[in-house]
């Protein structure tokens, strides 16, 4: 048995999510934050074999998003904010962009072991 290296971090807003793939060619991107959108990244990341999909909760902006990957069969973890900033500040990030906050996420979703 092998153990998916493909982590995503999201970095969810009210009207879009950005969303950054590591260890898969896909770069940073942004799509909406409707449940079409939801649908479509979900499909795009199924055939990944994602180990961990890794979110901030944003104060329900996340939810939907967060449903619909579990629904597809992703293993999705919505973390504390202020574990996440802690994490980017650790690695030396002070930069705050939605793609340097996805990327950061996704790095995040590689050092981080959730039962």
């Amino acid at each position: 048995m092998s153990v998916s290296s493909v982590v995503v971090g999201i970095d969810v807003a009210k009207a879009h999510v950005d969303v950054c793939v590591l260890g898969a060619e896909l770069a940073i991107q942004r799509c909406a934050n409707d449940a079409d959108a939801h649908s479509a990244l979900a499909a795009a990341l199924q055939p990944l074999g994602i180990a961990l999909v890794v979110m901030e909760a944003t104060g329900g902006y996340e939810a939907a998003l967060a449903c619909a990957l579990q629904a597809a069969g992703l293993p999705v973890a919505v973390v504390n904010p202020r574990q996440a900033r802690d994490f980017a500040k650790s690695m030396g990030r002070l930069a705050k962009t939605d793609a340097i906050d996805a990327q950061m996420l996704a790095e995040f979703a590689s050092v981080r072991t959730y039962p």
